[in-house]
């Protein structure tokens, strides 16, 4: 990381939401957010880095058996390995709680690969643990 990306990044962390969203808007960037998330648990830093994007939708279980998650090539796992180190996942999963986002195994390879967050508006597993971790 570079000087100047990290004297950034260090500034942003004490700018509010609010101010980098009316700055985005007035820079004609009016939808830059995702609706309804809230942290798993309070008083932790904020989270400052690029986003890395994911559109994740329920899985059928007609068309999604278990195996398909072993699968290394499924868009999630890929995804994960794919993130690169002091990124945000933003996982875009509609709104839709039945898109379980990841879960505390996920999460956990993420934090070890050096990526700086999740957010989603979908679901979590094992929310209880993830809020636990770092």
């Amino acid at each position: 990381m570079t000087v100047k990306v990290a004297t950034t990044t260090e500034k942003l962390r004490k700018v509010s939401t609010a101010t980098i969203a009316t700055c985005l808007f007035k820079k004609g960037l009016k939808n830059q957010f995702i609706q309804d998330v809230k942290p798993l648990k309070t008083g932790k830093p904020t989270m400052v880095g690029k986003a890395y994007t994911l559109r994740y939708i329920p899985a059928r279980e007609d068309l999604n058996p278990i195996e398909v998650f072993r699968d290394p090539k499924h868009l999630q796992r890929v995804a994960v390995e794919e993130c690169p180190e002091g990124y945000v996942m933003v996982i875009d999963s509609r709104k839709d709680a039945r898109a379980a986002s990841a879960g505390s195994i996920l999460a956990t390879r993420l934090m070890v690969r050096g990526v700086e967050g999740i957010v989603t508006d979908g679901g979590f597993r094992d929310s209880a643990e993830i809020a636990d971790l770092n």
